[in-house]
């Protein structure tokens, strides 16, 4: 499942002293040059080795999801909003499926397609582009979304990938999101074990909202892992948290407008090794003070930075005061492929992440739906 570099057994946080960290991998400051010989390491190098090799290889609390592994193989093979051969049709069928397309080109939704448990929607092999609403995951389990594009959501509830309610193990990568009228990827309503891997949002203001409300307090179940995204000048909200415990790893974060991101009330962030690189506005962290539905006093989260790089005058605004209270990744998981920010993993993120021009990989059954 990658590479482990140890780096997670570091135990203090924002602390970016060369003893925490084996030599190649300690932390750059947000002053010192890049540094040409470190390599960067790809996660998920072999999950393109055959059609379903990517199932259960997600990295931190979404590795659980399998998809449609179960299932058989089905064809989109139409545009159309809705109908035979569409992907509303085949993600609102009840039995697993791995879902491909044999079709490029644009499909605009009128409504939210509902994806199912046991899905695949896996956008290798082709370009699809989707607009008007996106997809909707409610209530379900197991479902993994891959190398789509989604741009131009229209409407005040338009989301691009909505997570509500109740919905586990769940796995996005490779995607790329951008210009919806409300959110990219929303994570509500106690949805948890959730991985977002590899993803470029871009052109966006509400990026990412993790936890409804101060109300929803039974949102304190969430768990969610992002890492080597790109939030490429987006606005705010990257993400944005409510009561949730957060891994955040490997990001490259550039020219946000407001904040990088916010941490909520009761919210436990964990920022290793990511990339903050400010333009106008300079605060990576805000702590945003809220009043839990059943407390009596208003409080906001709490952030450990472990290795991160500020640049550009970037500044974290840490509160040390709460560290303590943040989750350690080991406590749910023993692997994750991270290494120190460098100017190569800049770069790598610039080109790696999002939509990817690669072929459908061949699948070692022949069943088809």
């Amino acid at each position: 499942m990658g590479n482990l570099h140890g780096l997670h057994r570091s135990h203090h946080a924002g602390e970016t002293s060369n003893a925490h960290f084996p030599p190649s991998l300690a932390p750059p400051s947000s002053s010192s040059p890049s540094r040409p010989h470190m390599t960067t390491v790809e996660p998920y190098c072999h999950v393109d080795s055959s059609l379903r090799s990517l199932a259960g290889k997600a990295e931190g609390f979404g590795r659980a999801a399998v998809g449609g592994l179960s299932g058989p193989i089905c064809r989109v093979t139409s545009l159309a909003d809705e109908g035979p051969g569409s992907l509303r049709e085949a993600c609102k069928r009840p039995d697993p499926l791995w879902i491909v397309f044999d079709v490029s080109g644009t499909i605009n939704l009128s409504s939210f397609v509902n994806v199912s448990s046991h899905k695949t929607v896996d956008g290798r092999g082709q370009r699809v582009k989707i607009t008007g609403k996106g997809l909707r995951l409610k209530q379900c389990e197991n479902v993994i979304i891959c190398n789509l594009e989604f741009e131009g959501g229209v409407g005040p509830d338009a989301d691009a990938i909505q997570i509500k309610p109740k919905s586990s193990n769940i796995w996005i990568d490779r995607c790329s999101l951008k210009n919806y009228h409300d959110g990219l990827i929303d994570i509500t309503r106690e949805s948890t074990d959730i991985t977002v891997s590899r993803c470029h949002f871009m052109n966006h203001n509400k990026t990412m909202l993790i936890g409804a409300d101060e109300s929803h307090v039974t949102d304190r179940c969430i768990r969610v892992t992002i890492h080597h995204c790109f939030f490429d000048g987006t606005r705010q909200r990257h993400p944005r948290v409510r009561f949730a415990k957060i891994h955040l790893y490997n990001n490259y974060t550039r020219h946000w407008a407001i904040y990088a991101v916010g941490a909520g009330v009761e919210s436990q962030i964990y920022s290793q090794c990511n990339i903050y690189e400010a333009g106008e506005k300079k605060t990576v962290f805000k702590y945003i003070t809220e009043k839990a539905g059943d407390k009596e006093k208003p409080e906001a989260g709490f952030i450990r930075s472990e290795g991160d790089w500020l640049l550009n005058g970037a500044k974290s605004c840490l509160s040390h005061n709460g560290e303590r209270h943040v989750f350690s990744p080991t406590q749910h998981y023993s692997e994750w492929t991270v290494e120190s920010p460098t100017e190569k993993l800049k770069n790598f993120m610039k080109h790696s992440t999002g939509w990817q021009n690669l072929p459908l990989p061949p699948d070692q059954t022949t069943s088809t739906a």
